[in-house]
């Protein structure tokens, strides 16, 4: 086999890099490139799905810095005993391309994994190498997110911190049982006690307002997780409940929920099975509901059976249709915490409510206005003009939200 080259590794590394989730720079701190006469500038709704002033959607640079790895995580396609083509950049190769993209405008950042070579400090040392260098030798102002090593040496952790915008350590499965099973040369220990430590330096390097002297910056953007669903048996409740602890315990800014396949390796016969991609999104809508709409867990696992939420509609609507005797509700006097659970409206358009009726009395027209889709909603509100009926209670409400495409396979799945 001939010696690869660079454009041979990014097509291999970025491939490899799809399954990591962990990407988003959602809430990074503003960096004015103008400011620090550098290049690259991030704003403070983030980059990951920003615009370019043309128009075009510019985005991070998600590779593996290698996809060489010394462990064998059965979950993992870039696993010791997998048969993967494999590459390494080397630090340098990382840094040119980075600043070649960003010069084309195809980029704003960087979102730099790994497979573990030699050993865990080599390998974040590696990493940190290549943070640094875009910092402080290429005046990069642009977002960086590094994945760390759960047991790397914590000062190499601390260090990646001063040059990265976000950190993120891998949860990897929900529970302490599947890990040791899928992975047995990780210990849940060393990952628990890395994301305590980045906890900290976070907290640490925040600083208080009274202080004169502001901290340097470390991870400013917090530290992210990553959790597998659908390797092991557990299902969306234990998932949800897991996640409720990671951001409670280590202040997450993100727990991400990745979909998991099964990739056979090339020469097995095996086909590709399809990742649980619904599943997947039904976790993320639960995970968003907890975080910022005021649901425990325990209701929005309530919409679905058996502890697994209801794939064919989001945890909203099917937490609704159980508990129907609550709606429906009066846009013009429910509070901010009960509109927040109307179906079809979001935290905005709450907002927008709340906002308009100090002025004046909705009617339904004007509630469509402030809503994406007047027809999720119309079963669950009542307006000066308008009231649902029989509606909200009526039997096949559910089924009309499901989309006519499922419908038409659950009816063939009886024949």
């Amino acid at each position: 086999m001939g010696r690869l080259t660079i454009q041979d590794k990014l097509a291999i590394l970025s491939d490899a890099a799809k399954y990591d989730a962990s990407c988003a720079s959602s809430g990074a701190p503003r960096r004015d490139s103008a400011k620090s006469k550098g290049i690259g500038s991030t704003e403070g709704s983030g980059i990951c799905h920003a615009y370019a002033p043309d128009g075009r959607c510019i985005s991070l640079l998600k590779i593996l810095m290698t996809n060489f790895c010394i462990y064998d995580c059965a979950y993992c396609v870039n696993r010791s005993s997998s048969n993967v083509q494999r590459a390494r950049f080397s630090v340098q190769e990382v840094v040119d391309l980075t600043m070649a993209f960003y010069r084309r405008n195809y980029i704003e950042g960087l979102f730099l994994s790994s497979g573990i070579i030699q050993s865990s400090d080599y390998t974040m040392e590696e990493m940190v190498r290549i943070a640094r260098k875009l910092r402080l030798e290429e005046n990069f102002s642009g977002y960086i997110h590094l994945k760390a090593i759960p047991d790397a040496a914590p000062k190499l952790v601390e260090e990646a911190g001063l040059f990265a915008d976000r950190l993120s350590v891998n949860i990897e499965m929900p529970t302490d049982i599947t890990l040791s099973q899928f992975a047995p040369e990780k210990d849940p220990r060393d990952i628990r006690r890395s994301m305590g430590h980045l906890r900290a330096k976070i907290e640490e390097h925040k600083g208080e307002k009274r202080d004169r002297k502001k901290p340097a910056r470390f991870s400013a953007s917090g530290q992210s997780t990553q959790m597998i669903v659908g390797a092991d048996g557990s299902n969306d409740e234990a998932i949800l409940g897991r996640s409720e602890n990671l951001y409670g315990n280590y202040r997450l800014s993100r727990v991400y929920y990745s979909a998991f396949s099964p990739i056979p390796d090339a020469s097995s016969k095996l086909p590709l099975l399809k990742p649980p991609l619904m599943r997947e999104h039904r976790l993320y809508q639960a995970d968003w509901l907890m975080r910022f709409y005021g649901f425990s867990r325990g209701e929005i696992v309530e919409g679905g059976e058996g502890g697994m939420l209801d794939l064919a509609i989001d945890p909203k609507l099917a937490w609704a249709l159980k508990n129907r005797s609550r709606f429906p509700v009066d846009v013009n006097r429910a509070d901010r915490e009960m509109l927040l659970r109307v179906p079809g409206l979001g935290a905005r358009a709450v907002k927008r409510i709340l906002t308009t009726r100090r002025h004046r009395t909705l009617r339904l027209d004007d509630v469509a206005k402030l809503c994406q889709s007047i027809d999720k909603v119309r079963p669950f509100i009542t307006t000066l003009d308008y009231s649902p009926g029989g509606l909200t209670d009526r039997e096949g409400l559910r089924e009309s939200f499901v989309p006519k495409a499922k419908r038409e396979a659950r009816q063939l799945d009886l024949f």
